[in-house]
């Protein structure tokens, strides 16, 4: 069989993925628990969707608003658009099959409220590059660059409206000063480690189009606890 069918959220979702190709990681859930909508009836773009996986974890814990699930990956897209429908999610979850660095306004309508996006993160030509497709392309910045990346989030973003992206912190400096040149503020970091004795090897940024400076750092979120376990609070975000 080709495909995995998962239940996920305590049994509240339905999830099928590849069995060899491409599966979300902790980063998915990671962002979907922190990416709470400002308002109830957000409008809610996700770049690189993948499987859906933070469409529905959202869509299924905020019952107003609406997402658009964008993804360049034939394969993918159409998995994501089974399991929006798997969920009964079809009337607040869209999925297009794009390339968001090619997309302009008219392709999703008004400037959203929230842009969340777990992108590709390793540059061309660094580290070995998967054999399998979906994998490549999910991990590797061969269909989009940081800056198309950031360029299409100022693209769709109200003014106001805010982003949650999941990056290396090794690129976090490159990350901010391109979100800057952008008018792209950031606004709240947060420090990923896989255990508390290690050093963080990914972060969590919040940005807001248009506003004024202001970093606020908030503490540090280990995975797994000293006995190889989630931590409970990443435990609780498993949750529904």
């Amino acid at each position: 069989m080709r495909w995995s069918a998962d239940r996920f959220l305590n049994g509240h979702l339905k999830i099928s993925q590849s069995r060899q190709g491409y599966r979300f990681s902790i980063d998915a859930v990671i962002l979907a628990f922190h990416a709470v909508p400002a308002k109830s009836d957000a409008r809610i773009l996700d770049m690189g969707t993948g499987c859906g996986i933070m469409p529905l974890i959202i869509a299924h814990r905020h019952e107003s608003v609406h997402i658009t699930g964008v993804e360049i990956q034939a394969e993918l897209a159409e998995l994501a658009r089974q399991n929006v429908s798997a969920n009964g999610f079809q009337p607040r979850i869209t999925i297009i099959k794009k390339d968001v660095s090619k997309m302009r306004s008219h392709d999703i309508g008004p400037p959203v409220d929230m842009v969340i996006t777990n992108p590709p993160y390793r540059k061309p030509g660094s580290g070995r590059v998967n054999h399998q497709d979906q994998r490549a392309l999910a991990r590797h910045e061969i269909t989009v660059s940081l800056d198309g990346l950031i360029k299409a989030m100022r693209r769709f973003l109200a003014t106001g409206g805010h982003g949650w992206i999941i990056y290396p912190v090794e690129r976090l400096a490159e990350l901010m000063a391109g979100m800057q040149a952008h008018n792209l503020e950031p606004k709240y970091l947060r420090l990923i480690h896989s255990r508390m004795d290690v050093e963080a090897k990914r972060c969590l940024l919040k940005i807001v189009k248009a506003a004024r400076p202001g970093l606020i750092a908030g503490p540090p979120l280990a995975i797994y606890d000293a006995d190889g376990v989630y931590t409970e609070e990443v435990a609780a975000m498993f949750c529904p």
